[in-house]
């Protein structure tokens, strides 16, 4: 099974909301917030997990890249 977030920053704190499952939670850091998303997978589902079905979270997150930078190459 693979579990889809969204990740995004909201008055300096890291907030992860699921795709497609009920599941929100942040943190005060990302991986605080990777913590804190591992362990209200395994509490959603638990039952699934209880069965041996295997889980996969996948992060999604949105960055900006400013216009002055140029890529260099080697």
């Amino acid at each position: 099974m693979l579990v889809k977030f969204e990740i995004y920053s909201d008055s300096g704190f890291w907030c992860g909301r699921g795709i497609g499952v009920d599941i929100f939670t942040e943190g005060r850091t990302l991986d605080e917030l990777m913590d804190h998303i591992r362990e209200a997978v395994e509490l959603h589902f638990e039952e699934e997990l209880a069965r041996g079905e295997s889980i996969r979270i996948l992060t999604i997150s949105e960055c900006e890249v400013d216009p002055r930078v140029r890529a260099s190459s080697c």
